[in-house]
């Protein structure tokens, strides 16, 4: 997915992807086998709120997804003007409302109940520290999944600050009990886009601390310290980015010979594109188009554009409920696959006056222009499933003859002057992680894989990594996959010695070469 924030940090254009190189074979073995209690009251209920202005529209802290209500006047204050300390007196945080911690506290542990696979690495690799020495600066959705995978990695032995990646993804409470707990989290929901940058800025820069590993969702920090702190940058060890957008940019870097550091991309592992990309995306896109408009999916007219695995995922669920799908795309074999699923594969000029929801998953800009938009019927429903908000251009909505009516958090009304009304949702940013959740068990797959390459970068000897962008190794995604197969007691079978030389491999894998496609 593309990343949030993408209009404002352009370090290179959107490009092809180049091939980054295969990991060292050894690599998976090296560390893969590292052998407040409730405060008496009752959560606040949602102040009622005035009508907002279109700059503060979709910005409050309330989601369905989390408990984040404010609780007094003064939480409507920015946390930036507030001071606030933890039980212990630590003060190194940005958040929402301290208080709430108890709160995120619970959120995390019930996260963590759905994410064996992350937890069972937890354990094997806490006794170990691969991680001792890693000082690492994040920026992901800060949610309650992305809090078991910074204390993962804290319970590995590293060091962290983090921010969030997207303005209106934070669990406030969550992002309060990683604060509560000690660790610097500068995050908080409904940012402005000055508050983003200075959350980013505030995790990388700190007296007497300096980064040396980046996990990145989107390469806004990794452009950040690249452009404002050069010298910083040149001390990183490696780098992990999981989105399409952020591999874009570091490929680019390589490219020009402007990256100075390794760096492992993620995003087209197989776990993470198999699994994250479709499970996910297939359970929350229904998740937040009914907690967001309360719509009803049996025969309405739905054009997914886009059939990647993000696509593939909505198209999946839509059709489950009895949604008539169409599917735009531009490549001819993700277009013979949406076909061949009984998808109508259409141009989005041929169908949008008919069209009842609209979702983009690209990855690409102005998907959805001004033309789309001013011919949509009324009550269509738009929104974006890609990390980034380019997808629709919302931008062109922002002028004199239309109208933006607040409905509720993340859900505005634009309203032509002949009365026609479209129903925009979360300003154009990604729609399930700003209006619902994802599941954790999916999460759990992508952040093992996510601290098992920090680990790799950070242990490698000198030598291995070049400064250029890599693929994970087959067997690491092999390994990540066993993690989670006993929650479903599920019992592989095991290759006998001519069986694994009649197909040329080893025993314990890796089963399939670098090339399949699963």
């Amino acid at each position: 997915m593309a990343a949030a924030g993408d209009e404002h940090s352009q370090l290179s254009p959107r490009a092809s992807l180049s091939h980054g190189k295969p990991l060292h074979p050894d690599t998976a073995n090296r560390q893969i086998s590292f052998m407040d209690e409730r405060r008496g009251k009752t959560p606040p209920k949602r102040p009622s709120r005035g009508r907002r202005s279109v700059s503060q529209s979709s910005t409050d802290s309330y989601s369905s997804a989390s408990y984040s209500g404010s609780s007094s006047d003064e939480d409507d204050v920015s946390p930036r003007e507030r001071h606030q300390t933890n039980s212990k007196g630590f003060s190194d945080f940005c958040v929402k409302n301290i208080r709430q911690a108890a709160f995120g506290r619970r959120e995390i542990e019930i996260a963590e109940q759905e994410m064996p696979g992350l937890m069972a690495l937890r354990k094997r690799a806490s006794g170990d520290k691969p991680l001792q020495g890693a000082k690492i600066a994040g920026c992901t959705h800060l949610t309650a999944q992305a809090a078991v995978l910074i204390e993962t990695l804290a319970a590995c032995g590293a060091s962290v600050r983090w921010c969030a990646c997207n303005i209106y993804s934070t669990q406030n409470e969550v992002a309060a009990a990683l604060a509560e707990a000690g660790f610097p989290i500068f995050a908080w929901r409904g940012e402005t886009e000055d508050d983003f940058w200075w959350c980013i800025e505030k995790s990388i820069s700190c007296e007497g601390w300096q980064p040396n590993m980046i996990l990145d969702d989107g390469g806004d920090l990794t452009h950040v310290m690249f452009k404002k702190f050069p010298h910083m940058f040149g001390m990183i060890k490696g780098i992990v980015e999981e989105s399409v957008t952020g591999v874009h940019r570091l490929y680019q870097l390589s490219k020009s010979g402007k990256l100075t550091v390794p760096a492992m991309n993620v995003n087209d592992s197989v776990t993470k594109q198999k699994f994250d990309n479709l499970y996910s995306c297939r359970e929350s896109v229904l998740d937040a188009l009914k907690r967001t408009t309360d719509i009803m999916f049996g025969g309405k007219h739905v054009v997914v554009c886009g059939y990647g695995e993000v696509g593939k995922g909505c198209c999946s669920a839509l059709r489950g409920l009895g949604a008539i799908v169409y599917v735009t795309e531009i490549d001819p074999i993700c277009a013979l696959q949406a076909s061949m699923e009984g998808f109508k594969v259409v141009t989005l000029n041929e169908v949008i006056r008919q069209m009842d929801v609209v979702i983009t998953a690209t990855g690409n800009k102005n998907v959805v222009n001004r033309e789309h938009l001013d011919r949509m019927k009324t009550g269509c429903v738009i929104c974006n499933m890609g990390h980034s908000n380019t997808e629709i251009d919302v931008d062109s909505l922002r002028t004199p003859e239309l109208t933006w009516e607040k409905v509720r958090s993340q859900v505005d009304h634009v309203i032509w002057p002949d009365g026609k009304r479209i129903i925009l949702l979360a300003e154009g940013r990604l729609v399930n992680l700003s209006c619902s959740s994802v599941p954790s068990f999916v999460v759990s797959i992508t952040a093992a894989t996510q601290a098992l390459a920090l680990i790799e970068l950070f242990n490698a000897p000198n030598g291995r990594y070049k400064q250029d962008v890599y693929l994970l190794p087959k067997k690491m995604d092999e390994y990540v996959a066993s993690l989670h197969l006993p929650a479903f007691d599920a019992h592989l079978t095991e290759l006998n010695d001519e069986q694994a030389r009649y197909l040329g491999i080893g025993k314990a894998g890796p089963f399939k070469p670098n090339y399949y496609r699963y």
